[in-house]
This record gives structure tokens, sequence and C-alpha cells, in this order.
């Protein structure tokens, strides 16, 4: 076999980059699951919790925006934490985000399987189906991820982009129109519009619509994905930072919309909200019910295939962590190797498949979880590490930005300050109090491999120095301490949108 290559190939346009991260974000798949885990905790206010966790992701996508402005590298936050914080937590944020990307993987896979196994039923093609079906169907689909993701990200993107835009343009006119027919008239059962949704029920706490709003927080996970392709982008100094910033502000509209269109659309009433909680896709039910009765079909079909590209998206992300950091600890052989002949990383990319299916078959048959539970475990866990990973890169921005570099204006110091309360307080409140039963294991595992990365770092201290002088000299990510100047340096500074 042919040495290969060390570094990937410059050949993503803006376009491409921002279908990496609006395919992990998976925002057709996240609206028709996240929104009902809000119900019960702050009633119609739903879309005003997604509002809050807008404001959130924003603060956020400014600490990804400013780094991705001064770095590029395909290990994403791995880089940047490397070149901020040192090479040690650069590689214990490099091995969370790396299970992240894998439980995302491995859960938006299960869950394609599940929306596939209800479409072939409703269709009669496999009426009755076992409830191995979604495992199954899933182990098929994943062959077809890892055929995808180890070919250049350019062809990959090409299918995220399609795939994903595809649904949620179905989506946006099913809010639409829903909207509009309560704007004009009324429900089937007497729904309006109102602008209800947007305010806190008497019975409802600040505390309990903060804790709503993690349920909004968590459908925007991935937004950062971009950031992986800063070896393969064109310009990855200028279209990733906007990949970054666009898809949070997309995201944050759409949302915001498509949640008021689901809670106005089923009704506001105690009633209505426990209809909405039980229903196994909201959008298709509102297709259904405000446009036609095929339409569910539809969009549940669009929603397998948004799961397919999230875990596309996933692999994709993890596959490129994953060659980075072995690139920088053991150098230009095993899983830091990039394939000659298309200069992506096919090693790499087979091992984070093979994680992905021994970690859901060792769910299924040792622990006995149905398919659901493979996909609200993993949910959970991989969420819990990437808000670790999110306070690390928040942590390394001020410390470069402001004290190191001091190379944006001092005011700007409240962003990141904010993004860091943001996510401590979501962090605590996922945690605290602790949950009971199978739920009290989640923040365990997630606790576990955060735990390996940095057990391994303390005992690995060599390879955490290699890695280092990696990232510096390869990537050009050392923390440049010469520069002492107060004003901001006109090349981190944003053009305008389309320039």
């Amino acid at each position: 076999m042919a040495q290969g290559s060390t570094k990937l190939r410059g050949n993503l346009s803006l376009w491409q980059v921002v279908g990496v991260s609006v395919a992990l974000m998976a925002p057709s798949m996240a609206a028709n699951i996240n929104p009902q885990g809000a119900v019960g905790t702050v009633g119609r206010a739903i879309p005003l919790t997604f509002a809050i966790a807008f404001v959130a992701v924003l603060l956020i996508a400014y600490v990804f925006a400013r780094l991705t402005q001064r770095f590029n590298h395909a290990g994403s936050v791995y880089g940047f934490v490397g070149a901020t914080l040192g090479p040690r937590w650069g590689a214990i944020a490099g091995w969370s985000l790396i299970g992240t990307y894998v439980s995302y993987g491995l859960l938006t896979i299960m869950a394609s399987g599940i929306f596939l196994s209800a479409l072939l039923g409703a269709l009669g093609v496999w009426p009755h189906s076992p409830s191995w079906a979604p495992f199954l169907l899933s182990g098929v689909e994943v062959l077809g991820v890892a055929l995808l993701a180890a070919r250049p990200a350019r062809r990959a993107t090409h299918v995220l982009l399609a795939t994903e835009l595809t649904t949620v343009a179905l989506i946006v006119v099913i809010a639409i129109v829903t909207l509009v027919e309560l704007a004009v008239g009324h429900g089937p059962q007497g729904q309006r519009f109102t602008l209800s949704v947007f305010s806190v029920p008497h019975s409802v706490g600040v505390s309990a619509l903060f804790l709503g709003a993690v349920f909004g927080f968590l459908s925007f996970a991935g937004f950062e994905a971009s950031a992986t392709l800063g070896e393969e982008s064109h310009r990855p100094r200028r279209d990733i930072p906007r990949a970054i910033v666009g898809t949070a502000i997309f995201g944050g509209i759409y949302f915001i919309v498509v949640t008021a269109a689901e809670v106005m659309g089923f009704g506001t009433t105690p009633h209505d909200l426990a209809r909405f909680a039980a229903t196994g896709s909201l959008l298709g039910a509102l297709g259904t019910t405000y446009l036609a009765s095929w339409l569910g079909n539809v969009v549940t079909l669009g929603t397998v295939v948004s799961a397919f590209g999230c875990s596309l998206a996933s692999t994709v992300g993890a596959s490129r962590l994953a060659f980075s950091l072995w690139r920088d600890a053991r150098g230009p052989r095993g899983l830091g190797v990039a394939s000659e002949r298309t200069g992506a990383p096919v090693r790499a990319t087979v091992a984070t498949v093979v994680a992905m299916l021994a970690i859901t078959w060792l769910s299924a048959l040792v622990f006995h979880a149905t398919a659901f539970d493979v996909f609200a475990w993993f949910g959970t866990i991989g969420t819990l590490i990437i808000l670790v990973v999110y306070l690390l890169a928040t942590v390394g921005a001020v410390r470069l930005l402001f004290f190191a570099e001091r190379s944006v204006p001092a005011w700007e110091i409240v962003v990141p300050i904010g993004a860091g309360v943001v996510l401590v307080y979501t962090v605590w409140r996922n945690v605290v109090p602790i949950p009971t039963g199978t739920a009290m294991w989640l923040p365990i595992v997630a606790g576990l491999w955060i735990a390996a990365g940095v057990i391994g770092v303390l005992l690995a201290r060599r390879t955490a120095e290699r890695i280092g002088l990696a990232i510096a000299r390869d990537e050009g990510l050392a923390i440049e301490r010469t520069q002492r100047s107060s004003r901001p340096d006109p090349a981190l500074l944003p053009g305008p949108e389309g320039s």
C-alpha cells in the first residue's frame, strides 16, 4: 500500500463547508423530536425556549468564528484548544469531540432506521416489523455512510446539502401554511394563531424556563462541524467563520418559526400539549392536518434522509479528528494517513464506522437496549461531552484573544464570558439533581470518556509534547506572544457577508 499523505486537500467551497454544519445539526430531524422534550417543563412556551437557546448559540458561535479566523485545522477544537491552552488540553478536547461525533453518528443512523421502519410499515412494505428491524436497516445504511465518508469531502458535502435542504424546504412550507391557515381562520380543533407561545405560563419559573431551553440548545449541536474542514476549504479563514455563524443564524430563525408553527398547530391547551408530546412525527402530523394526508409519509422519508445525512456528517467529523490527533501523536502511519488517490482519511473513517457498529450492537446484545434507547442514551452522552468541549474552546479563546494576543477589542470579552456561563449552567442542569435509573449512567459514561482522555494525556507526556510541536509546525497554531497591540488585526475581522 502506498505510504499516503498527511495533508488533506483544500478543495471545498463556502457552500460545501456549510453543508457539513447544516447536516450535522440536522434541523429537520431535530424539529421533529426535540421540541417534545421541553413540553413537560415549559408547556406552550417551547418557541421561547428555542429563542433563548438561539442567543446562547450565537455567543458560542462568536468563540468559534474568532478562533477559525485565526486557525485552520482538521482537528477543529483539538487544534484550537491545543494552541490556546496547551497540547494536553488540546488532546483532551480532540478525544472528547471524537466521542461526541461517534455518539451522534450512531444515534442518528439508528434514528434513520427507526423512521425507515415506520415508513415501510405505513406503506405496507414491511407491516408489523419486529423490534430488531431498525437495527438491521441502520446496519445497511451505515455501509452507505462509510462509502461516502471515505471519499473526498467535496462529494460527501454535495449529498449533505441536497438531502438536508430538500427536507428543510418541505418543513418550511408546512410551517408557513400552518401559520397562514391559523392566521386567517382556525385549526380543525379550534387551534388559532397566538403569540402566547412566546410568553411564560404562570406555573413556569425562570429556572424551569432555562431547563427547557436545554432542548433547544441540543438542537443546535453540530453547528460548528465545518471547523473540521479547515484544511479542506479553499479560503478557511474566511469561509469557516461565515459557515459557523451563518449556520447558527439560520438554525435560530428556522427553529423559532417551526416550533411556533408546531405548538400553534397542535394548540396550547393542556389536552393539545399532551397530544403534542405523544405524536411520533410532529411535522408529519401537521402536514397531514393542514395540507394533505399523503404528506406525513413524505415528511417521514425526509426525516430518514436527514438522519442519514447527520450520521454522514458526524462520521466525517469524527474521522477528520481521529486522523488529525493520530497524525500529530504518532506520525504518518496508521490512522494518521490520508489516501494518496482520494485525499480522504480512509483508515480513520473505517475505524469510526466500526466503532459505531460495535457500540450499537453491544448496547443491543449486552444491555438489551431498544432502538429508541440507543438514540436517547447516546444523544445525552454525546451532548454532555460536547458541552465540555465548547467550554474548553471558550476558555481558550478568552486566553488567546484578550490576554495572549489582545487582538480584538477588550469589550468583546463579555461575549465568551456569557457563553461560558451558559455552558456551565447547562451542564449543571443536566447533572443536578442526579438522574435516577438508567439515566444515571449517561453522565457517568460521558465523564468516563473525558476522564480516559485526561488519563491518557497524563501518562503520555512525551506524546503530548509531540502533539504541541506538530500543531505549531504543521498548522501554525502556536500563540504569537509577540503580538501585544490592543488594536485588532484587520485580517481577523470578518468582511461583509457575500463579499
